[in-house]
């Protein structure tokens, strides 16, 4: 047995003693099909965070215009525009220059005295495409710390997102998280009342400001059920964006709890508020209602406590969403489905009984077409599934159930690239070559024919990939894997076994 033979007998060895300890270590990923769990279609409230950037916007603008002398009278977003009313509307023209080069994403009218803004057609579009994107990562983040495997988090159109989650046992724990914004904001409390009339009757001429009433949580106090209301001061100290990290903890009352620590910036700032602030009561805020509200009794810079009425699961919620960072926008559940285990097993089980059928109708019609040639392809599909099956476990890609489509066509594929090279051999042996003649000829002239079929292979598994949602990539994944594989094992595996058998001999009656 020559050198080279030898040596390509080792590695193929080595790959499949290596490929069966991956497949018998280590179990593949299964999809939400195969698997079961919930899949959960969300639509992100765009137009809020567009009337939120409005609202930025006037703040932006009153500002950069009092530090050019020029006195606001009022601001206010109307509809999709913000409208700046001046004190002296003769300097309206001196207002739009500063603001024409201070803000060159908006667009400035003069309109009786007044200015009318708005954002121009291109800042609209960014602030579109990066609200779904930073949702999407915001989702991300927060399903990897609530430990659900393998999410499937994707786009759908504009401002739709597509969530997969295997495995999940508890589909309303899931939405929960999912879908609460958590804005969390920490706010200096000006007055409280147990009604909101009571408070608005406190203020006959109107709330002060730069204060607004937010309501409180229900608690039992004296065997009655009361919820305090709360005017703060309408600017926060600190919001989310400035979190570091939370965990959950118990109160001193025992109950459960979550502790927060703020960045070096907002602690900064918190320290000096709540410097100013003792024996006063500091709200926190929690989508736009008020958890609990103690009493600042010292100064408190980069650390804090959110205490309410939690059970140990929701303070559990609480601290995940709360350091996977707010959701940029509310999201609205459109859809939602959840798929039995049940339903997956059966998929698993008939999508296998598919793959054997497969498997043997191709392997008789081989050995029927071409006998001891058959026989070898046999061996080469064989090796091949178990490379690709490894490949999957090793690259950590989830099964799909259209993932096990994409491998069941890859037998076909792979047994299609050993058919051209024993069709250009039977070539070759036609015009009277010898058999070791034949093969080395017939794997050279088949090379071009296979190559080019297998490349527009992937670069349509890689359209379908880089496109495709949860289920389309799982089919590119393995098509793409298994073209790979079966490349090899055609050209590689397949001719060291002709080698081995036909190799020595001058002519093989029943070789192709």
């Amino acid at each position: 047995m020559k050198d080279d033979i030898k040596l390509k007998l080792l590695l193929v060895f080595g790959l499949i003693v290596a490929s069966l300890y991956f497949i018998f270590t280590k179990p593949i990923k299964l999809g939400l099909d195969l698997q079961g769990g919930m899949s959960i279609v969300l639509e992100v409230d765009v137009d809020h965070v567009i009337k939120t950037q409005y609202k930025q916007l006037v703040r932006d603008i009153e500002r950069k215009l009092k530090d050019n002398g020029i006195e606001v009278l009022s601001g206010k977003v109307v509809g999709e525009k913000a409208v700046i009313s001046l004190l002296d509307p003769t300097s309206a023209d001196k207002a739009v220059k500063i603001l024409t080069e201070e803000f060159p994403h908006i667009k400035i009218e003069k309109v009786n005295g007044n200015l009318s803004v708005q954002f121009l057609p291109w800042e609209l579009e960014r602030v579109k495409k990066m609200t779904v994107q930073q949702a999407v990562e915001t989702l991300r983040n927060r399903i990897d710390e609530f430990g659900t495997l393998n999410p499937n988090i994707a786009k759908m159109g504009e401002r739709r997102i597509l969530v997969e989650l295997p495995g999940v046992v508890d589909p309303e724990r899931a939405k929960a998280i999912i879908g609460k914004t958590a804005q969390l904001e920490l706010m200096e409390v000006v007055d409280t009342a147990f009604s909101k009339e009571e408070l608005l009757k406190r203020y006959p001429d109107g709330l002060p400001e730069g204060t607004r009433i937010i309501e409180g949580q229900e608690e039992v106090i004296n065997g009655q059920v009361v919820k305090e209301w709360f005017l703060v001061k309408d600017t926060p100290i600190v919001t989310g964006s400035m979190l570091k990290d939370a965990r959950t903890t118990i109160d001193q009352s025992g109950n459960p709890a979550v502790n927060f620590e703020l960045t070096s910036e907002g602690a900064e700032i918190f320290g000096e508020a709540t410097a100013k602030m003792i024996g006063k009561r500091l709200a926190i805020v929690l989508d736009n209602k008020v958890i609990s509200a103690p009493v600042v009794r010292s100064r408190i810079s980069s650390a804090g406590q959110i205490t309410g009425n939690f059970t140990p699961e929701e303070a559990a919620d609480l601290a995940i969403i709360l350091r996977a960072g707010a959701l940029p926008a509310p999201v609205n559940i459109l859809e939602e489905r959840v798929i039995g285990p049940t339903l997956g097993k059966d998929s698993i089980e008939k999508t296998i009984n598919a793959g054997i059928t497969a498997l043997i109708l191709v392997g008789l019609f081989m050995l029927w077409r071409y006998a001891v040639s058959g026989f070898i392809s046999i061996i080469a599909l064989v090796f091949n599934g178990i490379l690709l099956w490894a490949a999957l476990v090793v690259l950590d890609v989830t099964l799909t159930l259209p993932g096990i489509a994409g491998i069941i066509l890859n037998i076909g594929m792979a047994v299609d690239a050993n058919v051209i090279i024993f069709e250009r051999i039977k070539e070759e042996l036609k015009k009277g070559r010898t058999l070791r003649v034949a093969v080395e000829e017939g794997f050279k002239r088949a090379w071009d024919a296979i190559l080019d079929a297998q490349i527009t292979t992937l670069i349509a598994a890689f359209v379908l990939f880089q496109f495709g949602t949860g289920p389309l990539k799982g089919f590119a994944a393995t098509l793409s894997i298994g073209t790979v594989t079966s490349i090899f094992t055609a050209l590689f595996v397949t001719k060291l076994f002709l080698d081995l058998i036909l190799g020595g001999k001058k002519s093989l009656k029943y070789a192709f």
